[in-house]
């Protein structure tokens, strides 16, 4: 087991960092006695905190990452689904767990919606996660917790940076197909599209270009990428877009053909997606308009990221805690005991 494994199942809420990155905005530094580094502080929100389970379900965080642990080093691009799950979440009426729900005869949820459609993946990962917490602690630790818990486990568990998730949601008792529709910005958006979709949702130009770092991570089908096979312009590699074209093009129908968001270090948690924006290899359109496209201080911002690992962890975890805060819920809504259903 590493020693990242070790750290989060026996110190639970202390969180190891995997490279000796500079502490993030507003969070304290605490070294630890192995030379690795922890990150802590209180919520962007006020209302959420870092042990809301210390006494009500001390081994939430441990059981977490243990389902977490087994299901990526089983198929190691579930780090980036599950990662991917809590962005939809919160991007859609906050992180309320609503992207969790199935549809029935008399509900409609956000599963179908366009973004979330045969895309999003990891709900079986949540349900056996769920089934142990509630055999442990019976409505005590909601699915949108587990969400922002199992993000931040999946990025340590790609040699990423770790940090103390603070909890305290509450579940939604309904979902949005339509804001889901709206709200999650798609593959071939501008940059401007993207500055203005996570101002919607209280983040800044800065958290957007961190925050899509996450596509360190994972694989999109060629049907999401395939203007980049058509273009051009000076903004792609050429042997890139033929290796692009040369896999997507092998048949009649791509749209089941994966290819991987980051081809240098596709499973690891890194920079690398910054370097490769900058050598023209952003597999989506909406990532190589970071550099190049309408808004010059993004490409500053990927440049900084591309020269410093340390910068962009820094950031990209102080801009998970503040979308991990958006439109939580903690008085209203429930702890759901299935997390696809409401109680």
């Amino acid at each position: 087991m590493s020693v990242f494994n070790v750290l989060v199942l026996e110190l639970l809420l202390l969180v190891v960092v995997a490279h000796a990155a500079r502490p993030p905005k507003a969070l304290n530094k605490t070294c630890l006695e192995d030379g690795n580094v922890a990150y802590s502080g209180s919520s962007p929100s006020g209302v959420l905190r870092v042990d809301a389970y210390q006494d009500s379900c001390p081994d939430a965080e441990s059981i977490i990452f243990s389902w977490v642990e087994k299901a990526v080093l089983n198929d190691p691009r579930m780090a980036a689904s599950l990662l991917r799950l809590h962005f939809h979440d919160c991007f859609v009426n906050g992180c309320d767990g609503s992207v969790l729900l199935d549809d029935t005869g008399n509900f409609v949820g956000e599963k179908t919606a366009a973004p979330n459609l045969n895309s999003l993946r990891g709900f079986e990962v949540i349900d056996s996660i769920k089934l142990e917490l509630e055999s442990n602690c019976p409505e005590v630790v909601s699915c949108a917790d587990i969400l922002a818990v199992a993000a931040r486990d999946s990025v340590l568990m790609s040699n990423g940076p770790g940090w103390e998730v603070q909890t305290g949601r509450r579940d939604s008792l309904s979902a949005s197909k339509s804001a889901a529709n709206t709200n999650i910005p798609g593959p071939n958006s501008t940059a401007q599209t993207l500055v203005k979709m996570f101002q919607n949702v209280g983040l800044s130009l800065s958290d957007m270009v961190a925050l899509s770092g996450a596509h360190t991570l994972g694989k999109a089908r060629c049907s999401s990428f395939n203007s980049r096979l058509q273009t051009s312009r000076g903004d792609i590699n050429v042997d890139f877009l033929q290796s692009l074209q040369q896999l997507c093009l092998q048949s009649n129908s791509n749209s089941n053909i994966l290819a991987d968001l980051d081809l240098v270090t596709p499973a690891t948690f890194d920079n690398q997606y910054y370097v490769n924006l900058l050598s023209g290899e952003g597999l989506l359109p909406s990532d190589q308009v970071l550099v190049g496209g309408d808004i010059d201080q993004t490409g500053e911002i990927v440049r900084s990221y591309a020269e410093d690992e340390g910068a962009f962890f820094e950031d990209f975890i102080a801009a998970m805690l503040k979308m991990g805060s958006i439109g939580v819920l903690t008085e209203s809504g429930e702890i759901r005991r299935n997390c696809r259903v409401i109680n």
